[in-house]
């Protein structure tokens, strides 16, 4: 059961009602039929995709909405080092979200796009993105009422 807090235009509003939310047993069910490689490879692929850079990137790109050379993405993903972006990019290249085009000319000309499985995981993301952001606020509630707590005791 979950107490509905919701923020709208920096007031926030406490709806006195409680919101149930039912998990229901069928919900899990692609689980059962997952080989341990399978889950173990799955597990592997979301650590991956939410770590501090991979998303950024994506969405980046995705805004960009043409391929965008190495400089213009280091331009862009504020805070990222030249060594992790070429990191994160061999990696989304490897799991098939982003395609490197080499240009054979003098220098070299690279470019990085979203592959449409990286437009697909992205679209997914987003409403986990989007419910997260809308709910900061209760995040920090929780967070402080703990640390009250903590420094009481």
């Amino acid at each position: 059961m979950v107490y509905c807090i919701r923020s709208k235009e920096g007031t926030q509003t406490i709806y006195t009602h409680l919101e149930v939310t039912e998990l229901t047993s069928d919900i899990f069910d692609f689980c059962s039929s997952m080989t341990d490689e399978q889950d173990g490879r799955a597990r592997e692929l979301i650590e991956r995709a939410a770590a501090k850079w991979p998303l950024r990137i994506l969405h980046v790109l995705s805004d960009a909405g043409a391929p965008l050379r190495f400089s213009r993405l280091m331009e862009r993903v504020e805070g990222i080092s030249q060594k992790v972006l070429t990191q994160t990019l061999r990696t989304l290249e490897r799991d098939g979200l982003v395609i490197r085009t080499l240009y054979p000319q003098v220098p070299p000309r690279v470019e990085y796009e979203l592959t449409p499985l990286g437009r697909d995981l992205l679209m997914q993301v987003v409403s986990l993105w989007r419910w997260i952001v809308e709910h900061l606020d209760d995040f920090d509630a929780c967070k402080a009422v703990k640390l009250t707590a903590t420094a009481d005791a």
